[in-house]
């Protein structure tokens, strides 16, 4: 089994501060970066980026406005790339059309690169994903989050599907979703809520990773013990209405305030943006802007489990056992992992419910 050749779970690529072990493109350096596929096995960790070298790949990440929104499609030695509108949150400007991209979504970009392993694409075949989007000078358009797709592997799920980290071709987390989710160390809060649906395929509610601490104390004044009622499915299909114990609670991004000038709003850049605390560079999407409901099991475990992901400082300290203090270190991993509720979200009021380590796949 392949080792994985850098640890990625804590760092953002957002931040610029992600580094590869491996100081040279090779092959003989990509033998062991990533993880084998997640068919293949339930035991092993999911996939990170791939250890090639700092390059001529790791551009700046503005786009062209005139080459990104033409929709342009470029070949490379026989190879096709197809190159989505940008995303953003302005509307579709200048009347581009495309299947493949829709304002508020990811970008999708395909290309098509021969998979001689199969499925799951081998460090050579990502290394050719990248040389395709090198070749045909959409590497410096890429922006983080956008969506790189070989369609020469196939269509089913997300086969063949990795995501532009800042830098670099990455992998889809397996750990919750074995469809595959966004990679824990893309910040949640600077995508719109529903920026990867139906690109990122996947059923039920998405998973997010965010980070509650900044909003602790908020959180923890408006904590409730409640009852609520669900509706829930058996393995024969029969529906029920059952009613349990859930710990609530939320917290309001508010957006900072306009400037007094109209004409200050003229550009996108110039608009008020609300930073993400603790990370240099980055802003929460609009898309977030309003109430953020939380959800946590109703039982001891699941209010411990709210607690530790708001900070040392929202609660007063408690007393814990070994077994808790075990049970804690193990959940750690977890503290920033949320599914979106779907059915209960809307426009200004986004419902998320803590994902804990028994849900964890592998």
């Amino acid at each position: 089994m392949r080792q994985r050749a850098r640890e990625a779970a804590t760092s953002q690529p957002q931040d610029g501060e992600r580094g590869r072990e491996n100081g040279k493109r090779g092959t003989s350096s990509r033998a062991n970066s990533r993880a084998p596929s997640p068919t293949s096995s339930h035991g092993h960790g999911f996939g990170h980026g791939h250890g090639h070298g700092p390059s001529s790949f790791a551009r700046a990440h503005g786009r062209s406005s005139t080459a990104a929104s033409s929709g342009s499609t470029y070949h490379a030695n026989g190879s096709s790339i197809s190159l989505a509108a940008p995303a953003g949150n302005g509307g579709n400007s200048g009347g581009f059309s495309s299947p493949l991209y829709k304002p508020q979504r990811a970008p999708l970009l395909r290309v098509f690169v021969p998979s001689p392993d199969g499925d799951w694409l081998s460090d050579e075949s990502v290394l050719g994903c990248e040389t395709e989007l090198d070749r045909a000078g959409v590497t410096a358009l890429l922006r983080t989050g956008d969506v790189v797709w070989d369609v020469a592997v196939g269509e089913e799920g997300n086969v063949g599907r990795l995501v532009w980290d800042g830098r670099y071709l990455v992998d889809l987390d397996f750990r919750f979703n074995r469809a595959g989710e966004l990679p824990p160390y893309f910040h949640s809060l600077g995508f719109a809520p529903s920026y990867f649906h139906r690109v990122i395929r996947g059923s039920g509610n998405p998973v997010v990773h965010v980070d509650v601490s900044p909003w602790g104390s908020e959180i923890a004044a408006n904590l409730q013990l409640i009852q609520d009622r669900a509706r829930t499915e058996t393995q024969h299909g029969a529906s029920h209405n059952v009613v349990r114990w859930v710990h609530r609670s939320s917290f309001v991004l508010r957006p900072p305030p306009r400037p007094a000038a109209p004409s200050d709003l003229s550009t996108p850049s110039a608009r008020p943006r609300l930073p993400i605390p603790g990370v240099e560079g980055a802003f929460v999407d609009p898309g977030w802007h309003g109430t953020v409901v939380l959800e946590a099991e109703g039982t001891n475990e699941g209010l411990a489990d709210l607690q530790d992901r708001c900070g040392p400082r929202a609660f007063p300290p408690r007393a814990e056992s070994v077994a808790e203090r075990m049970r804690g270190e193990r959940a750690k991993g977890c503290r920033k992992v949320w599914r979106v509720l779907r059915e209960r979200s809307r426009p200004g009021e986004i419902w998320l419910k803590a994902v804990t380590d028994k849900e964890r796949l592998m």
